[in-house]
């Protein structure tokens, strides 16, 4: 039975609807909660996310997260937004997702890992970077806490706030990608051109990270544990070396301080750190691919396609689905745009308000197909009370509901990639 202290800080409404089974976690930005939803008896995370809407930044970074998860969902690597509530307090608002057991972070710390773990979790990684890469999307946050799993090793990735769209995915094309801002992801994970504050970029960021969490399953421990910006800068050039005049030009083309800050760290030696004890401890392919994603160049870094071939985890490659996105995906908000909190509060209840509505339309056109039936509809007359006061609890719902999402049906884009198969157990 759920302690009245763990469910401190729910609305009471919300009580109507799910059984708390746990309190998951709280922090300064939000509490997360296993639910289970009485009417379908679904366990999901209710995430209450605090102060969404306090000012302009938190908001766009609210919004961003729910548009792409919409957009993104049905990939069996991503994790799936269920639905959208209004909190009673107009400041925060709730949000339901997969239920999933931990992270890549804590199961790291718990070192649990063996190599074939290693590998079917970084198979999985790639396969969603594929996914959203293919889309037009980067995540640009990718680390361990956003790496999401279950005791099969099923993994999700999450925490799409900071992702963007792009027009061009290729490093260095500046004529056709987008311009970004560089303060992203955790230090650790960044890629060089973040730090140096490259205003255009590509994939390679993702991939980048990609080979820090490798290392970092590996080794046991973050690869690279800079202090600040410079010193995450040398630890990078201990792993790489010293690039090279043509490794820079990339990332020069779009960097007025790169060079300058390279410079001002004179002569660093290729010399290893701990974290960098990786490298004794991994199989030959492992590292070869870890080093591979962090190559200070972008534009040798694999992409995530062309990483599902390689030999680290071609074990994997090919037996289940590996799609592309069947569309590239475009905020309704320009990222250039900046508006007032209140504004994207407004756009978000408008923009899942609307799915609400259509999900309403195709229960009703389901009542409808139900009636013609007499063995269905002969069903809700045998009980009446509890239909009308499911009808009831239901209606209540709605006025505190934005999103009332359908009961998740796996792949669901229309003309999309064949549906990749459950995670085996």
């Amino acid at each position: 039975m759920t302690s009245d202290k763990e469910c401190e800080g729910l609305d009471r409404y919300l009580l109507k609807r799910y059984d708390v089974i746990r309190l998951v976690g709280k922090g300064a930005y939000g509490i997360v909660w296993r639910v289970v939803e009485k009417e379908t008896g679904r366990t999901m995370a209710l995430k209450k996310c605090f102060d969404a809407f306090q000012n302009s930044t938190d908001a766009q970074r609210t919004f961003r997260e729910i548009i792409f998860l919409q957009e993104l969902n049905g990939h069996e690597n991503i994790v799936r937004l269920m639905n959208v509530l209004k909190a009673e307090r107009h400041q925060d608002i709730y949000v339901l997702f997969d239920c999933m057991e931990s992270d890549l972070q804590q199961v790291i710390t718990a070192s649990v890992l063996q190599p074939i773990h290693m590998e079917y979790v970084t198979y999985q990684v790639l396969k969603a970077l594929k996914y959203i890469h293919s889309g037009g999307v980067l995540h640009r946050d990718l680390k361990p806490a956003n790496v999401l799993l279950n005791a099969n090793c099923h993994v999700r990735i999450c925490d799409f706030g900071l992702a963007r769209t792009a027009a061009s995915m290729r490093p260095g094309d500046v004529a056709a990608s987008v311009v970004f801002t560089d303060y992203v992801a955790t230090r650790w994970y960044r890629a060089p051109e973040l730090l140096v504050g490259c205003t255009m970029y590509g994939e390679g960021v993702d991939m980048w990270s990609v080979g820090c969490i490798i290392g970092e399953m590996l080794g046991g421990k973050p690869v690279l544990k800079g202090r600040s910006t410079m010193d995450q800068l040398e630890k990078i050039l201990q792993l790489t070396g010293k690039p090279s005049e043509s490794d820079m030009r990339p990332i020069m083309q779009t960097s007025t301080y790169a060079k300058t800050m390279l410079e001002s760290l004179g002569n660093v030696r290729q010399m290893p750190s701990t974290g960098i004890l990786f490298l004794l401890k991994g199989s030959e392919t492992a590292k070869d691919l870890a080093l591979r994603c962090m190559s200070f160049n972008p534009e040798k870094r694999p992409s995530a396609e062309d990483a599902l071939g390689d030999p680290y985890v071609e074990k994997f490659h090919l037996q289940e689905a590996e799609p592309l996105c069947d569309k590239i995906i475009r905020m309704p908000i320009a990222d250039t745009t900046k508006m007032k909190a209140r504004d994207y509060q407004n756009q978000i209840y408008a923009i899942i308000s609307q799915r609400r509505q259509q999900a309403k339309e195709d229960s009703l056109m389901n009542n409808r197909h139900n009636k013609r039936d007499p063995r269905l509809s002969g069903r809700a007359a045998k009980n009446p009370s509890s239909a009308s006061a499911r009808s009831s609890s239901r209606d209540e719902m709605d006025e505190k509901s934005v999103c009332m999402a359908s009961p998740p049906q796996g792949w669901n884009h229309e003309g999309g990639a064949t549906a990749p198969p459950c995670t085996p157990r």
